[in-house]
């Protein structure tokens, strides 16, 4: 089986990618995020997600899955924030609304150059919520590195009153969509190799 490399220091992602029992390297994408800022949540994830895979593509031989994930709430994307005022400010906003989340998933084979892109979107609604509740979640110090200002696996869930689509794409790697990604390269989450020996391990030199 070829190697399995993900792009990304994530360690949602790593958790993620692990519960299909495959092994797998971690090699963190060092491309620009910051460069793609036209068109919409859906089109910046896929971009994104396509730079990161090309990105080590360029230094490892392997299976290369790169991912992105960003929020959605009225035309507006909101990404990491960048300080714990502007974490408050996201989760202001998203109070009480129905938002959407893009995560987008790139697979890329460098031998061949083959690459699959695609994208999956899940619709959170959260509960009202004070000012001062919220605050009190991001003094926890959790959204400062999260898309949207909130971890749906971690204390963020008790804001969400709701979800319509796959959970795991909120958390940041649509699994069912990165194994359908994975079957058309010939990758089998079920084979007796990953059955017998695989347990979703991260290699020791990563």
């Amino acid at each position: 089986m070829r190697e399995i490399i993900l792009a990304s220091a994530s360690p949602r992602r790593k958790e993620l990618l692990s519960i299909l029992g495959l092994d797998f390297k971690v090699c963190p994408s060092r491309a620009r995020e910051d460069k793609f800022n036209e068109g919409g949540a859906a089109d910046l994830v896929c971009s994104v997600s396509r730079e990161k895979a090309r990105e080590v593509g360029n230094r490892e031989q392997g299976l290369i899955i790169g991912a992105d994930t960003v929020v959605s709430l009225e035309q507006d994307i909101l990404g990491k924030p960048r300080d714990a005022e502007e974490a408050l400010y996201m989760l202001e906003r998203l109070a009480g609304t129905t938002h959407r989340v893009f995560s987008g998933v790139a697979v890329l084979d460098p031998p061949t150059a083959r690459e699959v892109v695609a994208y999956e979107e899940t619709l959170v609604s959260f509960r009202p919520a004070k000012k001062e509740e919220l605050w009190g979640y991001v003094e926890t110090g959790e959204p400062l590195d999260k898309a949207g200002a909130y971890a749906i696996q971690g204390r963020g869930s008790v804001f969400v009153s709701g979800i319509e689509g796959c959970y795991f794409n909120v958390v940041g790697l649509p699994l069912f969509r990165l194994y359908q990604i994975l079957t058309s390269f010939g990758v089998s989450i079920f084979s007796k190799e990953v059955a017998n020996g695989g347990r979703g391990g991260i290699k020791a030199d990563d």
